[in-house]
């Protein structure tokens, strides 16, 4: 026999991961591990979706523009959620950007470490040539999601324009594998040109309301007819309940179909009362549906990785 009959899994015990919880970890945990029962559908489509979040990018950086006409819809949860899933089950660099020009509440979602904001890193940007040198500008989130903070002062964050932008841009993709933009409420603002031009993939976040709808997919209308039409045709649309409406009379599914007609995924987020809180999101707080739906918004997005830049 030669030696390429030497492989792992011939020679190596095979190291089952242990189930994660409910009676199978019970069974597993009192058997000493001598006995496993076979993973549920549940838990085998939550390695399924694992797998395809933790695609390699293959463009070495990729870029997410969270957006929404509308306040208080979740866009920024959404983007804080989604950073943290993608951040917590991949090994590279994951870094969220508030480009909100109305000052942006990213920075409320997490514990801050630095009192940086962007505008810092852009004064700063000549001095700057390692990752530890960015990492004074963010803070970390315990999923290891980084965030670079806004400014505070509306007066202030106003003047971040579509230059400092890609400036900001050009920074972070030397450092990271994956930036998600929380874009302003405003398709007209000085940054968004810039935004839309540089990303890969838009998540349009919209409430379970028919205003929200029809502004979600107004938002739509206004990229097709400024000529991005591919991020249009491209977007993942996530549908935010994020308020507790048992009795919404809005037809979700009806909603659901309306969408999916003019983009590639619609995805639920369901209501969730550590989302409601509107403070520091923490995924072992959510609920496990929420979790799971998090894990279906980041692999959805993570099938683009594979595509090349210019694609």
């Amino acid at each position: 026999m030669s030696s390429e009959s030497l492989r792992p899994e011939r020679l190596l015990r095979t190291r089952r991961r242990p189930p994660s919880g409910g009676w199978r970890k019970a069974v597993y945990t009192l058997s000493g591990g001598l006995i496993r029962p076979q993973d549920s559908k549940a838990e085998r489509r939550r390695q399924e979706l694992v797998e395809r979040i933790r695609r390699p990018v293959a463009s070495g950086h990729f870029r997410i523009a969270v957006m929404s006409l509308k306040g208080g819809v979740g866009k920024t949860t959404t983007t804080i959620g989604l950073g943290s899933t993608l951040a917590h089950q991949r090994g590279d660099r994951v870094i969220a950007v508030d480009a909100n020009p109305d000052r942006g509440t990213l920075s409320e979602k997490l514990r801050l470490e630095s009192p940086a904001t962007v505008r810092h890193l852009l004064n700063d940007r000549g001095g700057i040539w390692r990752y530890a040198d960015v990492r004074s500008y963010t803070s970390q989130a315990p999923s290891r999601l980084e965030v670079l903070a806004s400014d505070r002062d509306p007066a202030i964050s106003e003047a971040f324009n579509a230059d400092d932008y890609r400036a900001v841009a050009q920074i972070l993709e030397q450092f990271y594998s994956i930036s998600i933009t929380d874009c302003g409420t405003g398709m007209l603002h000085s940054a968004m040109g810039a935004i839309l031009a540089m990303a890969d993939q838009i998540v349009l976040v919209s409430p379970v309301t028919v205003d929200g709808a029809r502004s979600a997919s107004a938002t739509l209308d206004w990229l097709q007819a400024h000529g991005h039409q591919k991020l249009a045709k491209d977007a993942v649309v996530v549908l935010s309940a994020v308020k507790n409406t048992r009795r919404n009379p809005v037809n979700l599914e009806e909603l659901k179909g309306h969408f999916a007609q003019r983009c590639r995924a619609v995805i639920g987020i369901p209501f969730d009362p550590h989302l409601e809180q509107g403070s520091e999101v923490d995924l072992d707080l959510l609920r496990t549906a929420t979790r799971d739906t998090y894990l279906e918004v980041g692999a959805t997005i993570a099938d683009r990785f594979s595509q090349r830049a210019g694609a």
